[in-house]
């Protein structure tokens, strides 16, 4: 598998209002092979968020973000169910569940950012990764120690899924070529798909009533900090293949991502990371100047400044 990856970030944002001349209906149609459910591909269950380009990120990765006091870079993931013989219903939803638990992925949010992908000379907000510098359009965190395996992996899963890649739809877009070589191993692994998911990511919160009010502000997007915290301690508590929760892992987990999170009485942040204070300034710049999008070098004031890594930059 090769790809080329210069300028475009497509797979690190959602850029469906680019899309020229679409309706509604072409644009949720377009982004439904991007939407990666937990199960197999007998059928696919809609997620409860808009996110189309979700990264799930394994037990030890959410771990390793919580130990980093970059909790604010996660959020969950809820799935409407198929049938009731996999349903609980939770805030008027029917949510998937496992064994009457209902279940969800941990990936990385999208502030929105002022990007100018594939070519495009004025930059526009758009829904992007949290680690995406918008003036490279590189990956702050590729090849480190925090770079998810799925994004390695990416495009690899989805041709081996036989599931249009984030390279292809850019290709049909705006031309150019981003998937150079389709093939990939046999061998392939982390797919993680069904039974195997479970616990190492596909998580099962235990107590339903816990999640009140949660899963309904992740279906309108306003979860809060203490809501993500939640369910990154259920992640943090997870054992791979089982149902089974680590009390221990749990605490800690939830009490690591709060007191990263939160802010003191007169706003400071008191997070560990750049992270949560970069996001919080990226919504209330977009908030503030409306549809037109500033400069993506503006990223050096909110981001590097902020302590964010610098991009690997391109090889040629």
């Amino acid at each position: 598998m090769e790809v080329h990856c210069e300028g475009c970030a497509g797979c690190c944002m959602d850029w469906r209002s680019l899309l020229e001349d679409a309706t509604d209906a072409d644009v949720d149609a377009d982004a439904d092979h991007q939407r990666r459910t937990p199960f197999d591909g007998e059928s696919a269950r809609a997620p409860l968020d808009d996110d189309t380009n979700f990264v799930p990120l394994i037990r030890d990765e959410v771990r390793g973000f919580l130990e980093s006091g970059m909790a604010a870079a996660l959020t969950p993931r809820f799935w409407h169910a198929r049938d009731e013989r996999e349903s609980v219903t939770v805030d008027g939803h029917s949510v998937a569940a496992v064994a009457g638990r209902p279940v969800f992925f941990v990936g990385l949010r999208k502030p929105p950012k002022p990007v100018a992908p594939f070519g495009r000379e004025e930059s526009v907000w758009l829904p992007s990764c949290v680690f995406l510098d918008p003036e490279s359009l590189q990956c702050r965190i590729h090849g480190g120690e925090h770079f998810p395996d799925e994004c390695g992996a990416y495009p690899a899963h989805n041709l081996a899924l036989e599931h249009e890649t984030e390279c292809e739809r850019v290709e049909s877009a705006g031309g150019g070529t981003r998937l150079l070589e389709a093939e990939i191993d046999e061998d392939l692994d982390g797919l993680l798909l069904g039974s195997q998911a479970l616990g190492a990511k596909l998580f099962a919160h235990p107590r339903p009533d816990d999640l009140e009010g949660i899963v309904g502000r992740a279906a309108t997007g306003e979860l809060t900090a203490a809501d993500r915290a939640e369910c990154l301690a259920i992640a943090a508590g997870s054992s791979p293949g089982t149902l089974a929760i680590s009390e221990h892992h749990y605490e800690w987990g939830k009490a690591r991502a709060l007191e990263t999170t939160d802010t003191d009485s007169s706003g400071d942040d008191r997070a560990e990371s750049w992270v949560g204070p970069a996001i919080r300034e990226w919504y209330r710049r977009a908030g503030d100047e409306g549809e037109t999008a500033p400069s993506p070098a503006v990223a050096s004031a909110v981001e590097d400044d902020r302590g964010a890594p610098d991009t690997p930059g391109w090889d040629g």
